[in-house]
């Protein structure tokens, strides 16, 4: 692994710069991320009994996660467009809000970790977009890598 305290975006004169990844090999890459977003518990019963008004907020959430995570770089100034192999997205309804886990694959010259955490936040969002009309108390927090790996192939 790189040392920590060296920056990777920024050029000779500080300036910020994408990496160079062209003299990488492709690899098989897995990144994991976790995030929580806050609900008052009658918002987790509105959405137990598919009672928000805008739908699914669970469904509709997976599926924003997933359509955020293939957008990384675009979110991203200098994040690598990279080929995508799964981003996976569980979320688990718990008495004070919603638990966001997301899982993502690549073989790429570079990592898969910034999908998995665009995909944690974008999850969040879109569970604050659905239920905002019923609950002005949301807090979106928590979110971190929790892996990553790198598999020669």
């Amino acid at each position: 692994m790189a040392d920590s305290k060296i920056l990777t975006h920024i050029d000779e004169q500080g300036k910020a710069a994408m990496v160079d990844v062209s003299h990488k090999p492709k690899v098989k890459r897995t990144a994991e991320a976790s995030g929580k977003i806050y609900l008052q518990p009658a918002t987790v019963e509105l959405i137990k009994q598919n009672q928000i008004a805008k739908g699914d907020v669970l469904a509709v959430a997976r599926i924003a996660a997933i359509s955020g995570a293939k957008k990384t770089s675009e979110l991203i100034p200098l994040c690598h467009n990279i080929m995508i192999d799964l981003i996976q997205v569980d979320l688990q309804l718990v008495d004070d809000g919603v638990e966001i886990l997301s899982k993502a694959i690549c073989t790429d010259k570079t990592g898969i970790e910034m999908e998995a955490l665009t995909a944690v936040n974008i999850a969040a969002l879109a569970v604050y977009d659905m239920c905002k009309a019923v609950d002005k108390e949301m807090l979106i927090g928590e979110i971190k890598l929790l892996k990553k790996t790198k598999e020669v192939l």
